[in-house]
């Protein structure tokens, strides 16, 4: 296993004063600040990027600026460490410093072009041997220097296998993770996809389900149930459950099979800290952890899960003025760290305040691969299209396409590449047979022999792998057909099982276009305060003026209008309602009343005192925190529309956001040794997928009240909560 190198002992050169990188063409003399902002105008123009005034104002520009870049060394580059908003290097960046100096030293007077006819002109040992040497910031800086030639050519050159219970990433095979989820974590449902995807011939890289419910006890159930599918199945693959990491790590401690250790990472500290609630120092001690404790530790030789994907530091502001291309490579960083069994990238996940169409998810992906290849990391991407930007199946079809010719390890894929829980779409089964067989790969040597013996794929003599009598066909797993239709009822919302060669039938296909057109058409809807009679509201304001404001720039929907922020005075409540479309406000319209109903009984009957209820057009969930400070209440709880998902039902999808504040000085520094999160100042609860389909209105009223309940009893929410309610 790979030896960690002690935080604080990774050299980085002191950081220095902004240079200015300067360029005249035809009389104009065009000028950059900094490298950040060098490196932000090299990229191609991408929507986080244009909202943070990172990207560049003209194609002659970003050429320029290109240009600049191609004419730095490797060693201006490595001397120039890129620094937080007070000037300092945080850890993330500092990981990234943990590189091969012999070989650093080899090439730093070489200039990013040179490296750039370098790396094309070089074989896959050379390129890799490279990569060992260079810190993230260089590697963005030659993605920005790539066409899409360029980052298909490179990568393609580049192998990283890894090894759990299946070897992935060697030359001429694809593998695939499943992801069964469910909007109520219904065990039966999960079978019955997890049966759907093998039989299709996927799962040999993982089969991990991002639970709807986080706590420790759902991540527990969940994980022994796709456990016990392994075994029942004989599949040789490795499982995980994509909860939060510190949530995993106590299921472990309670002797969950947590084989595959999983946590989403982000290209800055206060991202990573403040949003995603790790730090590098407690990732250190998650991975001691899994090299003792981990259940394949004597059989994996990786056995970390790592996801990225270019925007998350944008949507929430905390990027310290770093373009989301290079945002990701310092993730990429941090990831090398752990020696993970699989990375991946599900840029175009967040929407269009990061990625507004399909031109600027296939450029993104292919950069995403290009980086996390070049930094030597098992890299598989996750091109991802949801229905509030303007991205579509075809871009995100074509865009896979693309990262297979340019080598992606793997991809992730869920039934009919519609992601119900976590409202966005990706693979399919159908869609990863398909790029088998035109990309001519084939699965994990040891999923692939087991597949054969199920009938699932063929092998010829001379090697050529087709699919069998039995691809296909999830009855396979079944003892009977009274227990395939026992599984078929628990997901109601599948449009069928049938297939026409690698691809669904036409009239499943018509089905899924339809449900995601009812879907688009949701997030366009309005509030209509008439149709809320019976609730007793008050109305705010948000800066965000219209519909496309507050779809492209969701940083206008988490703050109050000047004339609404000076109507609210303190009230001191124990708990404030707020309502909001957010991206659905057909969800609120279809649910708000049930809900309300119930929740407000269960908070009432406890003496709970509730301030008037708050309704706001085009807000998002980081508006409670204006809201609570301004009302200073102990609890808000935002009811807010979904991003429609992938059946029609799952537009009126709503959500129930608990966010605690922290006005206890004893309770706040409890919060922050716990988080290491020294700002903290809130703590969030997620109740999701409230609605017919998912958790019914009137059952979410009573979870909701439950859970406010053991908030404020425990003074807790989130994470720290589960943990308290765990001893």
């Amino acid at each position: 296993m790979k030896t960690i190198t002690p935080i604080l002992e990774i050299d980085v050169p002191e950081p220095r004063s902004d240079e200015i990188y300067s360029e005249r063409i035809l009389g104009r003399q065009i000028r950059f600040k900094g490298l950040k902002k060098l490196l932000g105008a090299a990229d191609i123009s991408k929507a986080g990027d244009r909202n943070t005034d990172l990207a560049p104002e003209s194609d002659m520009i970003r050429e320029t600026a290109r240009m600049i870049l191609s004419s730095l060394t490797l060693q201006h580059i490595y001397d120039h460490p890129l620094t937080d908003d007070n000037g300092l290097v945080d850890t993330v960046v500092r990981t990234g410093y943990d590189i091969d100096h012999t070989v650093f030293n080899s090439i730093s007077s070489m200039t990013l072009g040179d490296m750039k006819d370098h790396l094309l002109r070089s074989d896959g040992q050379e390129i890799k041997r490279i990569g060992r040497g260079i810190i993230p910031a260089i590697a963005a800086g030659l993605a920005k220097l790539m066409d899409a030639h360029d980052l298909i050519f490179i990568p393609r050159k580049i192998f990283t296998p890894t090894k759990a219970r299946t070897l992935i990433g060697v030359p001429g095979s694809l593998s695939f993770r499943i992801q069964p989820n469910h909007p109520k974590d219904n065990l039966d449902a999960i079978s019955l996809m997890v049966y759907t995807n093998l039989a299709l011939g996927m799962g040999d890289c993982l089969i991990g389900v991002n639970p709807s419910e986080g706590s420790i006890d759902t991540i527990t159930s969940v994980i022994t149930h796709i456990d016990k599918l392994r075994r029942e199945t004989g599949v040789p693959t490795q499982i995980c459950v994509l909860g939060h990491v510190k949530n995993q790590l106590a299921a472990l401690k309670l002797g969950a099979p947590v084989e595959i250790l999983f946590q989403s990472f982000a290209g800055t500290e206060r991202t990573l800290t403040e949003e995603f609630d790790v730090t590098v120092s407690y990732m250190d001690q998650a991975y001691a952890t899994m090299i003792e404790k981990g259940p394949l530790r004597n059989v994996a030789q990786q056995f970390m899960y790592l996801e990225t994907g270019q925007g998350s530091e944008m949507t929430y502001r905390k990027h310290n003025g770093i373009d989301m291309t290079t945002c990701e490579a310092l993730c990429y960083g941090l990831c090398r760290r752990y020696d993970p069994f699989m990375v991946n990238s599900a840029t175009g996940f967040i929407g269009p305040e990061t990625h507004l169409n399909d031109f600027e998810l296939m450029i993104s992906n292919l950069q995403d691969n290009f980086m996390g290849k070049l930094l030597g990391l098992p890299m598989g991407v996750s091109p991802s299209y949801t229905l509030h930007a303007d991205t579509h199946i075809e871009g995100q079809q074509m865009t896979t396409h693309l990262a297979t010719a340019a080598g992606a390890n793997f991809f992730m894929d869920v039934y009919l590449g519609t992601d119900r829980m976590l409202a966005h779409f990706v693979n399919s089964g159908h869609d990863d047979q398909t790029l088998r067989e035109v990309h001519s790969r084939i699965p994990a040597p040891e999923f692939l022999e087991w597949a054969k013996e199920k009938g699932i794929f063929e092998q010829s003599p001379d090697g050529l792998v087709t699919r069998g009598s039995q691809w296909g066909n999830p009855q396979l797993f079944c003892k009977s057909d009274a227990e395939f239709q026992q599984l078929r009822e628990s997901l109601p919302s599948a449009p069928g099982f049938e297939n026409a060669g690698p691809r669904p039938v036409n009239k499943v296909q018509r089905t899924l276009l339809l449900n995601q057109s009812i879907g688009r058409e949701a997030v366009h809807s309005h509030l209509r305060e008439d149709e809320l009679e019976g609730i007793d509201f008050r109305v705010l304001t948000t800066m965000a003026q219209c519909r496309e404001d507050h779809l492209r720039r969701s940083e206008l929907g988490t703050m109050l209008t000047a004339e609404s922020m000076e109507s609210l005075s303190p009230e001191n409540k124990d708990i404030q309602v707020v309502m909001t479309d957010g991206l659905s406000a057909e969800a609120i319209h279809h649910n708000i009343h049930d809900t309300l109903t119930v929740l407000e009984d269960g908070l009432m009957s406890r003496n709970y005192s509730m301030g008037r209820h708050v309704l706001v057009h085009y807000g998002r969930v980081k508006l409670t925190e204006h809201i609570g400070d301004a009302l200073r209440c102990q609890l808000v709880i935002m009811l807010i529309g979904e991003r429609p998902g992938g059946d029609a039902l799952s537009s009126r999808s709503m959500s129930a956001y608990l966010v605690y504040r922290l006005n206890d000085a004893e309770v706040q520094k409890q919060a922050i040794e716990y988080s290491g999160n020294k700002g903290i100042r809130y703590e969030y609860t997620l109740i999701s997928n409230i609605y017919t389909g998912g958790l019914p209105a009137l059952e979410a009223g009573s979870v909701i009240a439950e859970k406010a309940v053991q908030i404020i009893t425990h003074k807790a929410a989130g994470n720290r909560l589960e943990e308290i309610l765990k001893r």
